[in-house]
């Protein structure tokens, strides 16, 4: 079978996935810039990634999944001219900088809870990493490739000659009978901030060798990825129109300030569209997803569930664009209710007398579709392949003999990996045998943890997180759920 390939966009090709390190997975995906309420283009981007994580982790890789929150030097032209995003929308709505950075943020988690995207495993803030930032710009200026003009730091992008090399721009083409813009004090028009001075009205500033100010929105990520992934990691994800500038930079102050790689495969989605354009809150034609679950909004007839909206955007490929029309709401509504009622029926189902089903065709069906970078359309296609006749030999009587068997891998793959809402039922053997496995596992961890035995217990934990189980330690005692 094949192994899993990816796409890169910094090669242009599909690549073999081959990890730094084994089995385990580095992985930074751009969060949201919190000063506004999360749109279908959030939802592919997201739902897109928390899928491949989901399906690295189906795999057997220990994935350490990071996503930032930007509360801090997104300016309104996503460059280094204009008014930061949230300063402008805390104006609006006359709160501060940091009302608006906790209301969005919870909002944003909120909305994906719903959508069932799973949250990263760290999620840092800008503003909580401003030290970090700082010494990479002071790296940056010791090593040559920025300068410092009146407060501002700009890096410069004729000491990097990779510069461009992600996007495939060829700037000193562009440059060529270009005056330099002296009004913002830069050698180089294509020189970007990594920290701007801020005036008095300014509230979200810090201290810094040169004068009060705040980041510039690119060196964050570098910054936060390098502090909880490494210098060099396997994974960096966002959405297409991250590629240039935000990400274009992040490659150029990384490899810069480090010597080294940055990322090994960059994975970009590609946009949500209405009526081809594409869908955004800076256009003014998003539709949030509140308004998609309540269905208040003037483009929409009726209310759409978050099980729809996952179901419709996992039937495109995430690097294919997604073009968004109620027609293709309903006919994915009705694809989906299909297929969750041949789930609902193959799961409720008892082992029979009729011949197997082929169990390891099934998974390496959906495995193969899935290693073509991540080839959600075709995998969930696999699932309506073996599920329809399935579910005539069910409703007939003529039950496979280790249906149960199937159905523990169906809901695996169905709602651990694609996340697609499945009824669970009480008659699953195969459920019932597992809950009685681990009720048998945690007393056996809970004895090792009373006998300060922390090697053991943490060997039993680390080893179910491995196979797609994860362990929560409360109050009240230890519990368990399926993570893929």
């Amino acid at each position: 079978m094949e192994k899993l390939h990816v796409y890169n966009t910094l090669s242009r090709q599909k690549e073999l996935f081959t990890p730094i390190h084994k089995d385990f997975v580095g992985m930074y995906v751009c969060g949201p810039t919190v000063y506004g309420d999360a749109h279908l283009g959030h939802a592919k981007s997201y739902t897109a990634f928390d899928v491949i994580v989901r399906y690295l982790r189906y795999a057997g890789y220990k994935v350490r999944h990071v996503m930032n929150i930007t509360d801090v030097g997104h300016l309104t032209d996503d460059a280094d001219a204009g008014e930061d995003k949230l300063a402008k929308q805390a104006r609006l709505e006359r709160l501060e900088p940091m009302e608006i950075a906790e209301k969005y943020t919870n909002s944003f988690f909120k909305d994906m809870d719903v959508l069932g995207v799973h949250r990263p495993d760290i999620t840092p803030r800008a503003t909580g990493h401003i030290p970090e930032q700082i010494e990479m710009i002071q790296t940056l200026i010791e090593k040559g490739h920025a300068y410092e003009v009146d407060g501002n730091v700009y890096f410069d992008v004729s000491s990097d000659k990779d510069y461009g090399k992600l996007s495939g721009r060829n700037f000193e083409e562009q440059l060529a009978g270009v005056r330099v813009d002296t009004a913002e004090g830069k050698r180089n028009p294509n020189d970007f901030a990594l920290w701007k001075k801020a005036d008095d009205s300014h509230l979200m500033k810090w201290n810094s060798p040169w004068g009060v100010g705040y980041p510039g929105w690119h060196v964050e990520c570098s910054a936060m990825s390098n502090k909880y992934l490494g210098e060099t990691f396997d994974i960096h994800g966002g959405g297409l129109e991250n590629q240039f500038p935000h990400h274009e930079c992040e490659i150029a102050q990384s490899e810069c300030a480090h010597d080294k790689e940055f990322v090994k495969y960059w994975l970009h989605n590609n946009m949500v569209t209405l009526n081809g354009q594409k869908m955004g809150k800076s256009l003014g034609n998003a539709i949030s997803l509140n308004q998609f679950y309540t269905g208040y909004h003037k483009l929409l007839s009726r209310a759409w569930s978050p099980e729809t909206i996952r179901f419709f955007l996992l039937q495109s490929h995430y690097r294919s664009t997604t073009d968004f029309s109620e027609s293709a709401l309903e006919a994915a509504e009705s694809g989906m209710k299909n297929l969750q009622e041949m789930i609902k029926t193959v799961i409720s189902a008892e082992n029979g007398k009729a011949n197997p089903v082929d169990v390891d065709a099934f998974r390496n069906a959906f495995i193969a579709e899935m290693n073509d970078d991540f080839n959600t359309a075709k995998a969930i296609a696999v699932l309506y392949e073996y599920l329809r006749p399935l579910r005539v030999q069910v409703t007939n009587g003529d039950i496979p003999s280790n249906i149960e068997e199937f159905a523990f891998e169906l809901q695996k793959i169905a709602e651990g990996v694609l996340g697609i809402w499945v009824a669970k039922s009480e008659g699953n053997q195969a459920a019932k045998a597992l809950d009685g496995v681990m009720q048998l596992v945690i007393q056996l961890r809970a004895e090792a943890r009373a006998k300060k035995d922390w090697a053991t217990a943490d060997a039993i934990r680390d080893q179910l997180k491995a196979s797609g189980i994860e362990i929560k330690d409360g109050p009240q005692g230890s519990t368990f759920n399926l993570t893929n």
